[in-house]
């Protein structure tokens, strides 16, 4: 299994929420659905834009530059531009604290509910 990295406190990403870091070289997105925390690329796979910028609307993400949509616990795309799925990464919570492992998840992603 791989390594799991300190990543956030779960204070610092309020329900709804999305929080950019960066991890093993990648840049990551960490959102909040309703206390359970997924973790997927930060880039559009459509052009170079960081979706942790974007609003959360359920369970999806979109982009703020054209408007692609993403379902955060599986990385699919549900709307043009982007055609490509975003990697998922597996997460887990100990305490207040948010572990996100660095190397991508194959298939769905792992969500950890606080």
């Amino acid at each position: 299994m791989d390594e799991f990295v300190r990543a956030a406190s779960t204070a610092e990403i309020p329900p709804g929420a999305a929080k950019q870091v960066v991890l093993g070289g990648r840049r990551i997105a960490i959102v909040n659905l309703s206390g359970t925390f997924y973790a997927i690329d930060d880039t559009c796979s459509h052009e170079v834009q960081s979706l942790s910028e974007g609003p959360v609307t359920g369970d999806l993400i979109v982009c703020p530059r054209h408007g692609s949509r993403f379902h955060i616990p599986t990385g699919r795309v549900l709307s043009l531009p982007a055609a490509r799925p975003v990697s998922t990464y597996q997460v887990k919570v100990e305490g207040e604290e948010v572990f996100v492992s660095p190397t991508p998840a194959p298939g769905q992603g792992m969500p950890h509910r606080s």
